[in-house]
């Protein structure tokens, strides 16, 4: 019998060093992994702990330009030659250490999604940092240097022939690169709930693909202190009529947890309790037309 879940991490995810003054800093994979051993530790018996096997570069050129893979390298490089962080963009920082959490964080995303394909695990949570989903084809930007999520979702549909893939977006962010990269794809759809106005300014009702993907991206744009029941009744509205349109064979959940109430960067209501709801949602759905197969990938969330 498959473990009822994985949780896929890496050290080297863990080093980069983008300052204790960044939202997005060294102390948030520490907090979840110390919250599951003091608070839960029942889990850790109901868990397949794995390290990931880091990301290729020939797993990140299938998703972003050859330019954005070298600059990212090339600034990792300087930052640990100089001894200094090099920024990217006003909020996307590297360290010396960033260019091997960028592929072991992309391949924590993969390495989860490869344990639930071969049985191993029913679903996985992927500790990813950098997160990922503001990376575009040729832009790193919004703490994201890869798209982890799109890094893994080309993997599975290149390596191990998965077709259609879902991928739910509950950041309180717009993942824009997601959107971006997948945006004329009719293979992958894209469901993304997320605060607005709100960055990075996209997201809207009327943006659902073009070309042959028109009608695979669905955006549910909610106001800032949305409560709780509102947006679970919209997840619900949401979730039903994605499936009515689109029948998955594998499911990822762009994990950030900066929409629970308090996040310095979010601005909606949600409690941990409503996120078990949301997740119990996606699996229990997920087993009816993806065979359970559902792998949760960490995006934000900035109060350890």
């Amino acid at each position: 019998m498959p473990y009822p879940t994985a949780l896929v991490l890496h050290p080297d995810c863990g080093l980069h060093d983008t300052g204790w003054g960044h939202p997005e800093h060294q102390g948030r994979l520490p907090a979840i992994i110390n919250a599951i051993h003091r608070e839960m530790p029942a889990l850790i018996g109901a868990m397949l702990q794995r390290e990931a096997t880091p990301a290729g570069v020939e797993d990140l050129v299938r998703v972003h330009a050859d330019s954005l893979v070298e600059a990212v390298r090339r600034a990792a490089e300087e930052a640990g030659r100089e001894g200094r962080q090099v920024y990217l963009e006003a909020d996307t920082v590297v360290s010396g250490a960033s260019w091997d959490a960028a592929l072991a964080s992309a391949g924590c995303a993969i390495t989860a999604a490869e344990l639930v394909l071969d049985g191993e695990a029913s679903t996985a949570f992927a500790l990813c940092r950098p997160p990922g989903h503001h990376a575009t084809v040729d832009r790193a930007m919004g703490f994201c240097l890869f798209n982890n999520v799109a890094v893994a979702t080309r993997r599975i549909q290149a390596v191990r022939g998965v077709g259609r893939v879902l991928i739910i977006d509950w950041d309180v962010h717009h993942g824009n690169g997601t959107q971006d990269i997948f945006y004329q794809d009719p293979s992958v759809y894209y469901l993304s709930l997320h605060l607005s106005p709100h960055y990075p300014g996209t997201g809207f009702v009327e943006e659902r693909g073009a070309g042959s993907g028109l009608g695979a991206t669905r955006n549910v744009p909610l106001p800032a202190g949305t409560p709780a029941g509102e947006y679970l009744r919209r997840f619900d509205e949401a979730l039903d009529a994605t499936l009515a349109e689109f029948e998955p064979e594998f499911v990822f959940i762009s994990a950030g947890f900066d929409c629970l109430a308090g996040d310095p960067l979010g601005g909606l209501e949600l409690e941990p309790s409503d996120l078990h709801a949301l997740a119990v949602r996606v699996v229990e759905r997920a087993r009816a037309v993806a065979r359970g197969r559902v792998v949760a990938v960490l995006e934000g969330g900035y109060v350890p």
